[in-house]
C-alpha cells in the first residue's frame, strides 16, 4: 500500500475505495491516515468483497486493482480514458501486445492459457485475458449479468469446497450478450506484499465447472 498508493493521483477517479479482507499488518491503519473510505470485509471470498463494497460506490465506472503491485498504477487513466470510447468493460491485459506477466508460473501461466482458450472457444470471443482483476466496467453490468446471484457459482464451489471470484463470469457474459470489450496491454509486475493465496486445484475445478455450466445454462 505504501510503495503503490502515492503513484495513483486523485484527478484520476471520483471515488476511491480500500476493501479489507481481515489485515493484520499495519494495512488498515495507513488507510485510515490517508483517510482512504475503508470497506471492512465480512464474508470470505473475492466476490463477496465486490458485494459487501457495491452498495458504496457512486459511479457508473468501476475500476477492480490490486495494491500488491501486480496492478500497475500509471494504466488507470488510459482505462479510463478508454471506457470513454463507449466501451461496456476494458481490460488490462497481461498477454495482449508485449505485455507479460511476471507473477506467472507454469501452473497458472497454463490454466490462464486455458480459460482463455475454452471461452473463446465457446462464446466466440477474441480474449487474450479473460481472468484479470485489473479492469474496468460498468457498474450496471453486474445486475445486467447477474453477477450478484450464487446461482452461477454455487456448483463449482460446492463440489471443490472454495470460493471464487467474478471476474471469468464477467468476461463470459460480456462475450455471450456481446458487448463492447476490449482489452489493452498491461504487464502484470511481480508482487511486492503480501502472500499469494492461490488454490489451483480447487479454484482450477470451480472455474471449469462455471465455464461448462455457462455454456448450457445461462442466456
Amino acid at each position: 500500500m505504501k510503495e503503490i498508493m502515492p503513484r495513483i493521483k486523485q484527478d484520476w477517479y471520483d471515488q476511491l475505495i480500500i476493501l479489507d479482507g481481515g489485515s493484520t499488518d499495519g494495512t488498515v491503519e495507513y488507510a485510515q491516515q490517508q483517510d482512504y473510505l475503508l470497506v471492512s470485509q465480512k464474508e470470505r471470498g473475492m466476490r463477496y468483497a465486490y458485494m459487501e463494497v457495491l452498495p458504496y460506490v457512486e459511479g457508473d465506472v468501476i475500476v477492480t486493482f490490486s495494491p500488491d503491485g501486480n496492478s500497475i498504477p500509471e494504466l488507470i487513466p488510459t482505462l479510463i480514458e478508454t471506457m470513454k470510447e463507449g466501451y461496456d468493460m476494458v481490460i488490462a491485459s497481461r498477454y495482449a501486445g508485449s505485455a507479460r506477466s511476471y507473477d506467472d508460473d507454469l501452473i497458472t501461466a497454463f490454466g490462464n492459457k486455458m480459460y482463455n482458450w475454452l471461452v473463446n472457444l465457446f462464446f466466440r470471443a477474441r480474449y487474450s485475458d479473460v481472468m484479470v482483476i485489473f479492469r474496468a466496467y460498468k457498474k450496471e453490468l453486474i445486475k445486467l449479468l447477474d453477477l450478484e446471484r450464487d446461482l452461477g457459482y454455487s456448483l463449482g464451489e460446492k463440489i471443490f469446497q472454495t470460493r471464487i471470484s467474478w471476474e471469468l463470469l464477467l468476461s463470459i457474459r460480456c462475450a455471450k450478450k456481446r458487448l463492447r470489450v476490449i482489452e489493452i496491454p498491461g504487464d502484470e509486475p511481480p508482487r511486492i506484499g503480501g502472500e499469494r493465496k492461490l488454490h489451483v486445484i480447487r479454484w482450477g475445478g470451480a472455474y471449469l465447472i462455471q465455464v461448462l455450466r455457462e455454456v448450457f445454462a445461462w442466456r
